[in-house]
């Protein structure tokens, strides 16, 4: 059991990362830093949307607008922040 807890963990820090590196590509992509033309690129930017784009979109609709200013991510992030310290704070001790 605790290797099902562990192995949670580690996908929930792997999505961590996504979300940070779709953020980043965001940014890049909006500053006109990359070449959004070149066909690597753009699959790292068509990966990187559609593996956040479903669980940012909920986020979206609840928030209110907020102009050009995207917090979803930071919000995620806190949600799985929270989600991973509930689940070593509860389960953990029960496991050990």
């Amino acid at each position: 059991m605790l290797a099902l807890l562990k192995t949670i963990d580690l996908a929930l820090d792997l999505y961590t990362w996504i979300l940070i590196a779709s953020a980043i590509y965001s940014w890049l992509y909006a500053f006109n830093v990359i070449n959004s033309s070149n066909r690597f690129v753009s699959q790292i930017g068509l990966f990187l949307y559609n593996v956040t784009e479903p669980v940012l979109r909920p986020i979206r609709r609840v928030m209110p607008d907020l102009g050009g200013i995207d917090i979803s991510p930071i919000i995620l992030l806190l949600i799985i922040y929270f989600v991973r310290q509930l689940m070593w704070s509860t389960l953990a001790p029960i496991l050990l």
